[in-house]
């Protein structure tokens, strides 16, 4: 069973990572979040994941509106090739989300290790960064220095590149 909102703040509160969250009605896609979030201050996140030709799953994690150029960013990340957006189901599996949903709290179900996070340097400069706890409909803000503190307690290497045009 992929772990729940209430599982992610209990493991925040564990490492003592101070962490605000705002419900709002289900959010599925930028434009749904910038229309409905009110202010909250920070770098807000768009979130990709991907799979290279080995099978290899990447989480790259942007600000809301930054550029990627997907058929480049395998040269950057590291990937096997080309990379294309990851299966639904394979996102589940692997992050405990749905489409829609997909976040870098998602690294809390990957016990097994197999997704590589890429944070792009453009979003990691924001003093706080916001992104969904596992569900579409709240926004949690932490600081951007414990947002690496988490990806290091779930067992991932906090990689930043410039990912973002």
């Amino acid at each position: 069973m992929p772990k729940t909102e209430a599982d992610l703040m209990e493991f925040l509160a564990e490492l003592g990572i101070a962490a605000s969250t705002r419900r709002h009605p289900p959010l599925f896609t930028v434009a749904d979040s910038q229309a409905l979030r009110g202010e909250i201050a920070g770098g807000h996140t768009k979130n990709l994941f991907l799979k290279d030709k080995k099978d290899n799953f990447f989480l790259v994690t942007v600000g809301e509106e930054a550029v990627v150029d997907l058929k480049q960013i395998h040269q950057v990340i590291g990937a096997a090739g080309r990379v294309s957006f990851g299966r639904p189901e394979m996102l589940m599996d692997l992050l405990g989300v749905a489409p829609g949903a997909v976040t870098v709290f998602g690294l809390i179900n990957d016990i097994a290790g197999r997704v590589k996070v890429v944070l792009d340097k453009a979003l990691m400069d924001h003093a706080m960064i916001n992104a969904h706890p596992l569900t579409n409909e709240a926004t949690t803000s932490v600081a951007a220095g414990d947002l690496i503190r988490f990806v290091e307690a779930t067992g991932h290497d906090a990689v930043i590149l410039k990912v973002s045009a």
